[in-house]
């Protein structure tokens, strides 16, 4: 490009104005009182703000924040205002219309006379925080049936056996598994076997307790997982769920679906993996007997 087709560059200002996130110094004396003395830029952050009240004092819009936002900021300016260190935190701003955009935040402390300032930036991550919950979601989610898979069941059992040793309360599990899914497969096809896999999955999810948590494993294997329940009680809702089931008309008349369980209950103490196998055990020994039955494991 010839010299002269160079465009000159902005100067401060323009350049404040045509960033996609708003520049700022916030303040907050020792006595709490805050405000955002210097608040310029582009982007949507601005959108909806009084920056004259802000100024003067944003005690009041702060408190506003969504849900749990205004303590975790709080906490985070406390924490950086102490040992004066950055602060990087990201909230939830509500817009006109009922919109809610996510704000990254991230300043620069120094202590002043009278209380702290800041120095930073805040942007608008929305889309980045959308595409995070789409790749959390992919990676905790079967993607046929949308139940949890088995990285999500294991991180959620792993904590209910750690509350379980703690406080002494029980835990249990089934292992699910469709009987003959091979044939059903070959007479049907498998565009039919899916469907009768993600009905199965809507169908359990309304069958068991809020509390509980029912994942898919792969292939017809399922595993349940439930807080404060004795291998006796998960033994008598997976006989009312396998009734349920074999009853129900998936598409293929009555009674051509019909599941094997297997339950167990967790041991104080125990690996994950011995609880899991005796509840695989128990499977075994449904299927040993006939299908269509529960088995358990003390």
């Amino acid at each position: 490009m010839p010299v002269n087709e160079i465009p000159l560059s902005l100067n401060a200002e323009q350049l404040i104005q045509k960033m996609p996130g708003v520049v700022f110094q916030f303040y907050r004396t020792h006595d709490g009182h805050m405000a955002f003395p210097f608040m310029e830029g582009g982007g949507m952050v601005l959108t909806d703000i009084d920056r004259d009240q802000l100024a003067d004092d944003a005690n009041a819009a702060l408190e506003q924040l969504t849900g749990a936002d205004f303590p975790k900021l709080m906490s985070a300016i406390e924490r950086s205002a102490r040992w004066m260190l950055p602060l990087t935190t990201r909230f939830r701003l509500a817009l006109s219309g009922h919109k809610t955009r996510w704000i990254a935040v991230s300043a620069t402390p120094e202590p002043t006379y009278l209380g702290v300032r800041w120095s930073g930036i805040m942007m608008d991550i929305s889309d980045q925080v959308t595409e995070e919950h789409r790749l959390r979601k992919l990676c905790n989610t079967d993607p046929l049936t949308e139940l949890p898979n088995r990285r999500k069941l294991m991180v959620h059992l792993t904590n209910l056996a750690s509350l379980s040793s703690r406080h002494g309360t029980p835990l249990s599990i089934m292992m699910l598994d469709i009987d003959h899914f091979k044939q059903l497969n070959d007479r049907w096809g498998h565009l039919q076997g899916d469907d009768v896999l993600k009905q199965l999955a809507t169908l359990t999810q309304s069958l068991l307790r809020s509390e509980d948590m029912i994942a898919r494993l792969g292939g017809e294997e399922f595993m349940a997982v439930l807080p404060l329940t004795s291998v006796k009680q998960c033994h008598q809702l997976a006989d009312r769920l396998r009734s349920f089931i074999a009853q129900y008309d998936f598409g293929l008349g009555t009674g051509q679906v019909t599941m094997s369980i297997g339950v167990a209950e967790y041991r104080c103490g125990e690996p994950l993996m011995n609880l899991i196998e005796r509840a695989d055990q128990a499977l075994y020994n449904a299927k040993d007997v006939g299908r269509d039955c529960v088995c358990h494991l003390p």
